[in-house]
């Protein structure tokens, strides 16, 4: 849970450094300051409630949503109190789903915000004026900087070495990143977002088509190839298959071709330009380029971070 992650760090910075005499002081808030659960079972007793004191940050932590629940019409006492803070001039920021929050309160509108790469789909649908940036792992917007949004649950971290060096100094920013061995996640979320959740649809003719390609995606001009087994007119053919599956036919065989790609930089001892050919690029500049854009490192550093042990170097 991201608010006991960012108290201890917290309580932490300037512990070291009689100059900053701690200079920030985390305060655990909640609608209510009656004790409860968190989603996860974990017991909760906050330290203060939105009737309280104002502050000079405020951070709203992953929002738990069950199945099915929308955010919309929620959260209205937090809306409220939030946007008091906007107007004394406070930095507002959120980790992972929080950005939700501030997206409902129209702080986010044609702001870029980040949030967990799985929200893609509910900020488009729900939230469309927002320049949802699912590949970053910390977005600085809105104002002077006054809004910061971040990605996946453990980009609190990131969230917490920011505003340190931000306020804090960037020396003491590396003191407590080596103190709680907070790492650097620089090539942001994109490695684990791609095709991880293929959309569910009933048209029986694109479905047959992601079948075929499933073997046949390294071939050669592939959505020429699909057009033709489709029987279908190219410009009806692909206006089906984005509607159905939510990507253009190139970027489906691109998704595919990557994400095979992936599992051979971390499983097989086999030079990148081997890679690039046997998933149907016979340029590996292209291939390369690609790779990057798609998941936001190279074949090269993706295989350095995902490698499987035991396989040699």
């Amino acid at each position: 849970m991201a608010a006991f992650g960012l108290h201890e760090v917290f309580t932490y910075t300037g512990m070291a450094d009689e100059a900053l005499s701690r200079p920030i002081r985390p305060v655990l808030v909640a609608s209510r300051r009656s004790p409860f659960e968190s989603n996860n079972g974990l017991r909760v007793t906050p330290e203060g409630d939105l009737r309280g004191e104002f502050f000079d940050v405020v951070i709203v932590c992953d929002i738990h949503l069950n199945g099915g629940e929308t955010p919309k019409g929620r959260w209205r006492d937090e809306i409220e109190w939030v946007r008091r803070h906007i107007g004394h001039g406070a930095l507002v920021c959120a980790t992972c789903s929080g950005s939700l929050l501030l997206a409902e309160a129209g702080l986010l509108d044609g702001a870029e915000a980040a949030s967990h790469w799985t929200m893609a789909d509910l900020f488009r649908d729900l939230y469309p004026s927002v320049k949802f940036r699912p590949e970053r792992i910390l977005c600085d917007s809105g104002r002077g900087g006054q809004l910061i949004t971040t990605g996946g649950a453990s980009a609190w971290q990131d969230l917490a070495l920011y505003l340190i060096g931000r306020f804090c100094g960037a020396e003491e920013a590396a003191r407590i990143a080596r103190l709680f061995l907070l790492g650097d996640r620089g090539y942001g979320q994109l490695p684990f977002a791609s095709m991880a959740r293929p959309r569910q649809h009933s048209d029986a003719v694109i479905s047959t088509i992601q079948a075929w390609l499933v073997d046949n995606y390294p071939t050669a001009n592939p959505v020429s190839l699909m057009v033709a087994r489709s029987g279908l007119s190219e410009r009806s053919f692909k206006r089906r298959f984005s509607a159905a599956t939510g990507y253009t036919p190139v970027e489906y065989v691109q998704a595919l071709r990557i994400e095979e790609a992936k599992q051979m930089l971390e499983t097989e001892d086999v030079a990148i330009e081997d890679v690039a050919v046997s998933v149907g690029y016979e340029d590996p500049t292209f291939f390369r380029r690609l790779f990057k854009r798609r998941t936001g490192v190279t074949p090269a550093q993706y295989r350095q971070r995902n490698r499987i042990r035991g396989l040699p170097q």
